[in-house]
């Protein structure tokens, strides 16, 4: 099944096709199923696009949101080989606590054993990569918060801490060690490698 977003009802019932948008969201999904007591829609095998931004699982709940109209304001679970993408980077999980505001993908929650974060570095295009138990995506801010095990590594230096920050935007890594419990934080700096001299030619 292949569809844009009008609204969960419609899009669980419009199972045959590509109907027209009200939004420049596109679902798509295996199937779909509306459960009216608990006001619920269910996706399976969904993929959730908006411009760069997206956001696939094997399964999505819309939590509350049977009946919404679009994007606007929504809660969505997500269960089973989660993958988010915005221009900011990635992330793979498990499981994802996502909410939409004013038509954007505001915030995610996601966890994993682990869950993986990576960004590609403006200036050198290098990896950087992290993971953690839980990750907190505050998208709008372009903020994410690593916490329980977390790790991150620029390819070179890698930190290891209980908590970390790490703001997306601006490309700076946060341990504030009132967040350590009794853990401390551990920095890891690869030694320089020496050029060997070359020898001289008589």
């Amino acid at each position: 099944m292949a569809i844009s977003y009008p609204s969960l009802l419609l899009a669980a019932l419009l199972a045959t096709g590509r109907v027209a948008a009200q939004t420049d969201y596109d679902l798509v999904a295996a199937s779909s199923e509306i459960d009216g007591e608990k006001n619920e829609a269910l996706f399976r095998k969904v993929k959730i696009s908006h411009g760069a931004m997206s956001l696939a699982a094997d399964q999505g709940i819309g939590v509350g949101q049977a009946n919404s109209q679009n994007f606007d304001d929504s809660r969505w679970l997500f269960h089973g080989n989660v993958k988010i993408i915005t221009e900011q980077g990635q992330i793979t999980a498990d499981d994802a606590d996502a909410t939409w505001a004013h038509g954007e993908l505001a915030k995610a929650l996601v966890t994993g054993k682990p869950a993986l974060f990576e960004q590609r570095d403006a200036k050198n295009g290098k990896p950087i990569h992290g993971r953690a138990d839980v990750i907190d995506y505050q998208v709008a801010k372009g903020l994410i918060t690593l916490s329980k095990d977390a790790w991150l590594s620029n390819g070179a230096d890698e930190m290891h801490a209980e908590v970390l920050k790490y703001n997306l935007l601006e490309r700076k890594l946060i341990a504030d060690p009132g967040e350590q419990n009794a853990q401390r934080v551990h920095i890891t700096i690869p030694p320089t490698q020496k050029i060997a001299p070359q020898p001289t030619k008589p």
